[in-house]
């Protein structure tokens, strides 16, 4: 019988998002089983068209919007959302580089009270981030990451996916059919309650990361804090921590935190054209060791090579063949126009800096 069920669920569906009669279905069992798959396929269809309408109308995006800061709080501290607004401005910038239709459906976004480490995105571009990212992340360009990690799930539909397969399906037919509000009001008021919920693939998470990378490189953030945020999450909560709240750090669904440094590691030196490699708190410039930076109170120095490995690659990625003369200006050694590193308490100095870096391109 399940398999009878399971087929004809599919047959209906199928004429269902076609437009199709219902009359033309096989006689394939008795009547209380076609009509119990007939109503489950009326109410699949009908789930599907509220997630879209959540997802693709400014209405249903809206009032989605609206249930989620109601649902979860909003922080208001002017410093924090000043910054948010920087960074999500820049990074849209970036993203329209790689993918134009931001510019149809620009983010809504807002700051939560919730203190743990985390951010997501949900239906119809909306985000929310925690209080808790400004107490791991000491710098917008980490933040920027973690951020354009979400807003990649957005531009690739991950999240609409994720709520299909997610949502039960009775909830949201059930909800549209009972009245009471807006189609849209409604649906929001159901789906807010799968914010931390949805079910993101683990290809779908590498898409998100690698995408990510390209939004930052057109940015002028470092794209060296794309593992720099994974090194800070290593040392803060280990490997493959459940602490995280969210689904961007699930540990069974997600790669492993070690996986995702280590592969920005790989793309920081492909974007080097190869010249540029880090791993273990250690930057090389062809295959030699140019420095392995001291920790400071805010950054460790493995968190700090990525930095570093970032600015060169920033650099190494023209291409060109007559390099430039490092140098040191008000403290800090350059490459052309392009800032490397500036020292801390336990580094070389800017000009051993600035000598080394030159050896090692002769």
């Amino acid at each position: 019988m399940f398999n009878v069920k399971k087929n004809l669920a599919k047959i209906i569906i199928t004429c269902l998002a076609a437009g199709m009669p219902l009359a033309a279905l096989p006689a394939q069992a008795d009547a209380s089983v076609l009509g119990s798959v007939i109503a489950a396929g009326i109410q699949m269809a009908e789930t599907n068209n509220q997630l879209k309408q959540l997802n693709d109308t400014e209405e249903g995006r809206q009032a989605l919007f609206q249930e989620m800061k109601k649902k979860q709080g909003v922080n208001n501290d002017p410093y924090l959302n000043s910054r948010v607004d920087t960074i999500m401005a820049n990074l849209s910038a970036g993203v329209a580089k790689v993918d134009p239709s931001i510019n149809d459906m620009p983010y809504n976004y807002y700051i939560n009270p919730d203190t743990s480490f985390n951010a997501a995105c949900s239906l119809g571009h909306n985000m929310t981030i925690n209080t808790g990212i400004f107490d791991l992340l000491v710098t917008d360009d980490e933040i920027a990451v973690v951020l354009g990690h979400e807003m990649a799930h957005g531009q690739k539909n991950h999240v609409l996916k994720g709520y299909q397969q997610q949502i039960p399906v009775t909830l949201l037919g059930t909800a549209a059919a009972a009245g009471g509000g807006t189609a849209a009001a409604i649906g929001a008021s159901v789906a807010v309650n799968y914010i931390d919920s949805v079910h993101i693939t683990k290809p779908q998470e590498r898409e998100a990361d690698k995408l990510a990378f390209e939004y930052i490189a057109n940015t002028s953030y470092n794209i060296g804090a794309t593992a720099a945020v994974w090194q800070k999450v290593i040392e803060k909560y280990g490997e493959s921590s459940s602490s995280f709240a969210g689904e961007i750090f699930n540990p069974s669904d997600h790669p492993g935190h070690e996986e995702r440094r280590d592969t920005y590691a790989k793309q920081i030196s492909e974007y080097s054209n190869k010249v540029v490699t880090v791993a273990d708190g250690v930057v090389k410039i062809h295959g030699k060791e140019f420095v392995a930076p001291a920790s400071t109170a805010s950054m460790s120095g493995a968190e700090r090579s990525y930095f570093v490995a970032g600015n060169l690659a920033r650099y190494y990625h023209k291409g060109t063949r007559n390099i430039a003369q490092a140098y040191v200006q008000n403290g800090t050694v350059y490459l052309e126009n392009q800032a490397i590193m500036t020292p801390a308490a336990g580094d070389l100095s800017a000009q051993e800096l600035a000598d080394r870096l030159n050896a090692l391109q002769k």
